[in-house]
Formats: structure tokens, sequence, C-alpha cells
């Protein structure tokens, strides 16, 4: 099913650990994008894959100069936006919670348990009140994409686990044994750094998300298994990476091409509480891009 969009729609590429670039994208031209809310990771690349339009973004910058605590998550949210993203793909290295979430597997998870702190998770707030719903964090027709362009193109016995829950920490540290086992407890199959802030973020700036989480390592639970080391991940994800871009590849040819409905794409619609007339002229400048659709 489509929707009647006004204008030609973007997708968007929210690259993580080891994925800094995408060669298919041709095109390219790079763009430094002013926002509220200061400067992004790095500089956005637009460009096109197979003549889809396309805005790719180093999460940790291209040098990976951010921790996750440090990712200039609403800014990079809003730059998208700004750009006319409507669906935004986060590839994201994560560690198993589960012993059939093998490393070197793809996770599409469809959950998330947040245990980050202090990070700013909204763009309202200072005389705006906005309360959208999380109940279904990822946009369920944008994984299923993912999951047929992903299909295919896995190999050597790497398997694609479609659902589960990601839990989002705060890092830069990884779990001690207790947090992980902890997390087991609650049924989590995959612990990120990133991933629940931008999805968020992105739900109030009415933009799609999905995450090809890519399992680099077995965390710390796993009695037998070596625990998790930076160069453990970097190993893995050298690997994980260049599947991931093949999939993103492919799934940008279909999300150009059917232009996938979501749920996020009116998440605002009845969230709103404030009024317009009742916000400071500073604060509006700021998340007018977001409430102009409802408060024009």
């Amino acid at each position: 099913m489509q929707e009647d969009f006004s204008s030609n729609p973007k997708i968007g590429v929210f690259g993580g650990s080891g994925f800094y670039n995408i060669d298919e994208l041709k095109e390219v031209e790079e763009l430094k994008i002013d926002t509220p809310f200061g400067d992004t990771s790095d500089l956005l690349r637009l460009g096109k894959i197979n003549g889809n339009e396309v805005v790719f973004l180093a999460r940790h910058g291209r040098k990976h100069s951010f921790t996750p605590s440090e990712v200039p998550y609403k800014a990079n949210v809003w730059a998208m936006k700004s750009l006319g993203v409507k669906w935004i793909i986060s590839a994201s290295a994560v560690g198993s919670l589960k012993s059939e979430i093998r490393p070197l597997d793809m996770v599409l998870p469809d959950q998330f348990i947040d245990r980050t702190q202090n990070r700013p998770t909204t763009f309202f707030g200072n005389g705006v009140v906005a309360h959208v719903s999380m109940a279904q964090p990822f946009c369920k027709n944008l994984t299923e994409i993912i999951a047929k362009a992903a299909g295919p193109l896995m190999f050597d016995g790497r398997k694609l686990h479609v659902g589960g829950t990601y839990l989002c920490m705060e890092g830069p540290a990884f779990s001690t044994k207790a947090e992980s086992n902890f997390y087991r407890s609650l049924d989590c199959s995959v612990i990120g750094m990133t991933n629940h802030t931008e999805a968020r973020l992105c739900m109030e700036a009415e933009i799609a998300y999905a995450s090809l989480s890519m399992s680099t390592d077995y965390d710390c639970w796993y009695e037998g298994h070596d625990d998790v080391t930076v160069e453990m991940i970097v190993k893995n994800l050298q690997s994980n990476a260049e599947l991931a871009k093949k999939i993103v590849t492919e799934a940008v040819q279909t999300i150009g091409k059917d232009r996938p409905i979501s749920k996020s794409h009116s998440a605002l619609k009845d969230a709103l509480l404030t009024h317009k007339e009742d916000v400071s002229l500073d604060t509006l400048s700021k998340i007018k891009l977001l409430t102009d659709k409802y408060w024009s």
C-alpha cells in the first residue's frame, strides 16, 4: 500500500560501528545541515542508489569520534527530516542475548527496553507537551521489506532473525555478567547502545524506523564463549558490515518502488496537547519542522 506523498520522499540510513559509507551510493553530495540542536555527527551524504534518493549519515562520525551517549541524536534526526526523509534503516552492531542468535547473524527487532540514562529522547518540552505512542516502535512494513531483502543474501550458515527485543543500554562500557543475565531474564534478544534513542525521536519526527541489527558477540553471559571485546566486535563487523550494505541496497529499491505507509507518518496527529498560540516563538522555531503539518 502506498501513501500520497506530496514531494519526492527520501530514504535515510544511519550507519553504525563499521558502517561508514555505502559504496553503491552514487552522485553523492555532502551536506552540512544547520539544526536547532547543533551539529550532526558528520556531513550527510545525499546520493542515489539505482535512482532512489538516499541520505546516509555515519552515526558515530566517519572517524568514530562520538560515544553512544555523545551522539547528537536530535540533530541527526532533525537533519534527516529537513531533507525530506520518510524512512530510516538503522544498521547497528549488537550483542546477542540468546544462544540461537549467533555472532554474524542478523536481527530485525520489533520491541525495545530502554536502560539509558539522561539522554535527550524528545524534541518537545520547553512549553510544548506531546505524547507519541511507542507501543510499536519499529515500522512493521519497513521491517518486512528489509527481511525480504535480507533472506536471499544470507550465507555461510548465517541466519536472519525477525522479531525480538532490543535492550538499549547507556554504554560506553559493556555489561557486567550480572547485568547481561538480568537482561536475558527479561527475554531480550540483543543488546545495543543507540537504537532506542533514535527510534523515539524518529517517531516524533514522523519518520518510519527499522533496525538491521548485526550480531557480533554473545555479550558476556555465555559460559564457554569469550566475553565481548572491541577486538572481537571489529573482526565480526568487517564481515557483517559488507553484508548489511548489500541488504540496505536491496531494501532501498523496494522502498523506493512501494513507498510503504507507516503509522509513524502520522504519529503526532493526536499527540500534541499544547496549543500553538501558547508556545514561545523560540520554542516554536525549533519544532516547526515537526509541527507545521498540524499547526499551520
